[in-house]
């Protein structure tokens, strides 16, 4: 307690938050690389790092940086699936900015669309409490199939329910992001509403990126971009989970296909089969019966 009421320590953020009825008080590392050398990687003679989401733009540069690593080898092994004959990345067409008025009707336009072609089974992703609300209100109304909503019921319960429902749709948060695992075609379609940048006004991250800005560094392009880029890869990675795994993939938000970042993103993605047509979604999923 001592340390976080009295801790000149500049390297932390100390920051509390409102949960129900109870207060909680945190302290979190700015940057956790220092941390990370000294009581780990400079313990062992070998430390072996693997994960499916380490590069973004097939590069290892962000994850270096953050976890303080200088002198290492790295390698990409090849994907154990053949993406570009399991998954479709669907990009809509005419899709407005994500900070415009009319975007949450159009979302809810082209997720039910994307529903009935899918036949529900499927994982709606949102980047906020407050999107995936309005979303589910606008989508539930006009949806034939059984929708469940994060906050609803615990995580489990929710996902037990998924796998057991069928033509099941769910609508969620954060915590859906990764660690969840549904092979077969109780899932084949993931819908992310918004690329999965970070909030802002969260505290750590705007300590992250404050730290970077002082320190004269491109905060966007060095933190940012490339954390979102990793979420991404976290949420999409749901769907396909085993080699007789199909589905579709489709994100709403136009900025990745215009804003220039948006290339790191498709480039950081695996090579999916990709359209914007909404006919090519419709010859995927009528190819499974084939």
């Amino acid at each position: 307690m001592g340390f976080l009421f009295e801790s000149n320590e500049k390297n932390f953020v100390y920051w509390f938050e409102r949960r129900n009825k109870g207060v909680f008080l945190a302290a979190t590392p700015i940057d956790v690389s220092q941390i990370l050398r000294e009581r780990l990687f400079e313990q062992f003679d070998t430390v072996v790092l693997t994960s499916a989401t380490l590069t973004v733009g097939g590069r290892f540069d962000y994850i270096k940086q953050r976890l303080g690593l200088d002198h290492v080898q790295e390698r990409t092994l090849p994907p154990e699936f053949h993406y570009g004959e399991q998954a479709l990345l669907y990009l809509p067409q005419r899709m407005p900015d994500v900070r415009d008025g009319g975007f949450q009707a159009k979302a809810a336009d082209e997720i039910l669309r994307l529903l009935e072609l899918s036949e529900g089974r499927a994982f709606c992703l949102f980047t906020s409490y407050t999107q995936m609300r309005d979303l589910h209100e606008r989508v539930n109304a006009r949806c034939e199939f059984p929708l469940l909503l994060q906050g609803t019921a615990p995580r489990s319960v929710l996902l037990e329910r998924f796998k057991t429902t069928p033509n099941a749709v769910l609508f969620a948060t954060a915590s859906f992001w990764q660690g969840v695992d549904v092979p077969g075609e109780q899932l084949s379609c993931v819908i992310v509403d918004r690329l999965p940048f970070a909030v802002p006004s969260d505290p750590v991250v705007a300590a992250r990126v404050n730290a970077l800005i002082e320190d004269g560094r491109n905060a966007f392009a060095e933190y940012q971009v490339p954390q979102a880029v990793l979420s991404l890869k976290q949420g999409f990675g749901r769907l396909i989970r085993s080699k007789a795994d199909r589905g579709v993939l489709s994100i709403l938000d136009n900025r990745i296909q215009r804003m220039a970042y948006g290339k790191i993103f498709i480039e950081s993605l695996p090579k999916y089969a990709k359209t914007q047509e909404l006919r090519d979604v419709q010859r995927f999923f009528a190819g499974r019966s084939q």
